[in-house]
Formats: C-alpha cells, sequence, structure tokens
C-alpha cells in the first residue's frame, strides 16, 4: 500500500495538477506535509487538496495540523511523537499515525493510541543528507514490537518495496519520487502490483 507524501517545494509543475495524477492512479492517501505554511495557508491548501482526494476516493491525511482536520470534518491526522504526546488525550475521533525513529518511539506511539506508525528513514534520500538510513533491520523490528501497522518512509522506489514488505511492514510512503516523476498516475499503479 502506498501513501504519498507532499513536498510542493520537490514539484517541478503545479502541484494541485501533481496531486490530482497521483489520486487518479489510487494510492491508499496523499499525507499533506507542507510544514512551512502558516495555519491559514495550509487550511486554505488543505481544502483544495480535499476536493482532488475526494473525487478519485483517496484518503487525505491531515499533517501535524489537527485544528484544520477537526475544521475539515476530516478524520485521519499524521503527528510527530512530540504532538502525539501532547495531544494524546484530544484524538478520540481522529485515526492518527505516528512518524516513528526508533524502536521506544515505536512502542510509545502504539500506547498512546496510534493507529499506525510511519518509520524511517530506511534507505538514503536526498531530505535527509548526511543523515545514516536505519534500513530494514530496523523496520523488522520495528514491525515486531507493534501489532499495528507500519509504513516504510525514506529513500522508497518500487524495486525496494517487495524487501520492505518481507520486514513485516504494510506499506510505503514516497515524497521526493511522488513530487518529481514523469508519470504520477503510472507510479502510484506500479505501487499496487
Amino acid at each position: 500500500m502506498l501513501i504519498c507524501v507532499t513536498n510542493r517545494k520537490l514539484c517541478p509543475e503545479d502541484f494541485l495538477n501533481r496531486l490530482n495524477l497521483l489520486a487518479q492512479g489510487h494510492p491508499k492517501a496523499i499525507m499533506l506535509r507542507e510544514k512551512d505554511l502558516s495555519l491559514t495557508e495550509y487550511q486554505a491548501l488543505a481544502t483544495e487538496v480535499k476536493q482532488i482526494c475526494d473525487l478519485h476516493r483517496v484518503t487525505l491525511i491531515i499533517n501535524q495540523n489537527v485544528t484544520v482536520a477537526a475544521q475539515l470534518e476530516l478524520t485521519n491526522v499524521h503527528l510527530s511523537m512530540s504532538d502525539l504526546r501532547q495531544y494524546q488525550n484530544k484524538l478520540a475521533e481522529f485515526v492518527v499515525g505516528a512518524s516513528v525513529h526508533s524502536v521506544e518511539e515505536a512502542k510509545e506511539a502504539e500506547k498512546l493510541g496510534a493507529s499506525y506508525l510511519v518509520a524511517g528513514h530506511i534507505f538514503a534520500t536526498h531530505c535527509k543528507k548526511g543523515m545514516p538510513p536505519r534500513g530494514l533491520s530496523f523496520l523488522r523490528a520495528v514491525c515486531d514490537a507493534v501489532s499495528i501497522p507500519v509504513y516504510a518512509i525514506g529513500g522508497i522506489t518500487q524495486d525496494k518495496v517487495a524487501n520492505i514488505i518481507k520486514t513485516g511492514a504494510k506499506g510505503v510512503c514516497v515524497m521526493s519520487e511522488a513530487m518529481t516523476c514523469a508519470n504520477p498516475v503510472a507510479l502510484t499503479n506500479s505501487f499496487r502490483r
């Protein structure tokens, strides 16, 4: 299963058109990351992206902005561990994902009510230059430590998916390739095989 993670700064064309093409390929979800936007800017963009996701029946995951998710009546949010700790008692109406970077964080996130985890970064990636990847053994350890679904992130390409799935991961998150590939529909379709 594929979750496309956005980063409009990587996108060489119209960002909303790119998301529309990705949604046409029916990934499991599109996670609207865009951490540099103000709350007002993020909400305006999320409103437009919600229309695209609704049109193609793709789940929209709101990243870090619980307020925006509530205002748009969206149920899927993705949080950092610090935000999961902070908001843990205010998340009952949400399907909550958490980003984890250790087995200990994975266990804690599950105890705090996370429905799924994004573990990374697994492979070398331009987004984390100079930071060594955690690798497949880390991913396997996270998957073995929790009973909720785990998605791999970081340097993910289609040729690595089979080995990722062998670790027990439910799926993958792709940002760079989703934002830059020549054919977004083909990309999302290729991850469903």
